[in-house]
């Protein structure tokens, strides 16, 4: 069907499965299903959906290496991780190594469903972006970025970020010194209209840092804000 979403939930529960096969059927949605690591990876790279959900815990190929494996080939596509309330050292992790968001299970429907929506309506806005780019360079002391071309340079090498990272340096860096609460943060990047409890904008702060700062225990560029969120700092 022209124009349909689709789907990959990898997961090996098969309650897990039926609940989001049925959110998406009444959202119109194509779900992929795959219940072992090693199938998800092959069906993550041939049928090219537009989100993946993925859990950790499964036999074989844990949740955590289908990412890897997936960003280590260059892969942008949106990824979800379905984790275990107590996994909270997985989800950390997970966040680390490319996955774009987390969902504890159980999980609820709509809260679910608010961030998958969210999630496939920001990849149409970056494709539409990218189908119309507008040329802008941002310079700062050690640090280039290039807005249109999704490129990062400090001092002349270039960082290669995920898309979830350079549109959180993107957002901070297009209002140098002013202060983003983790709320704009959800709101601006991920498209979540409404508050989420997640650690994932502290965890994809602390990745981009890695990444571009000299040292991310004594941050030059991106501060944060106790008690608030993050701010950029152009001096």
């Amino acid at each position: 069907m022209p124009g349909q979403k689709s789907i990959l939930i990898i997961e090996d529960d098969a309650n897990a499965r039926q609940v989001v096969r049925l959110a998406t059927e009444a959202q119109n949605i194509e779900l992929i299903e795959a219940t072992t690591g090693d199938d998800g990876l092959e069906k993550a790279l041939n049928k090219n959906p537009d989100l993946i959900l993925l859990d950790i815990n499964m036999p074989g190929m844990s949740g955590l290496d289908v990412c890897r494996k997936l960003r280590a080939d260059g892969s942008l596509v949106p990824i979800i991780m379905l984790t275990a309330k107590s996994d909270t050292i997985d989800k950390v992790v997970g966040l680390e190594v490319g996955a774009d968001d987390y969902v504890t299970k159980p999980f609820e429907v709509r809260e679910l469903m608010a961030r998958i929506g969210a999630h496939l309506r920001r990849g149409d806005a970056e494709a539409a972006s990218a189908a119309a780019p507008t040329s802008t360079r941002r310079e700062f002391a050690g640090l280039v970025i290039d807005t249109s071309r999704h490129q990062v340079w400090r001092d002349g090498d270039e960082v290669i970020l995920t898309v979830t990272e350079f549109n959180v340096l993107d957002l901070l860096t297009s209002k140098p010194g002013h202060v983003f609460s983790r709320s704009d943060l959800l709101r601006e990047v991920w498209g979540y209209e409404v508050d989420i409890e997640t650690r994932t904008v502290d965890a994809h702060v602390y990745r981009l840092r890695k990444k571009i700062e000299e040292d991310s225990d004594r941050p030059r560029y991106v501060h944060s804000v106790p008690g608030i969120g993050y701010r950029f700092a152009a001096d």
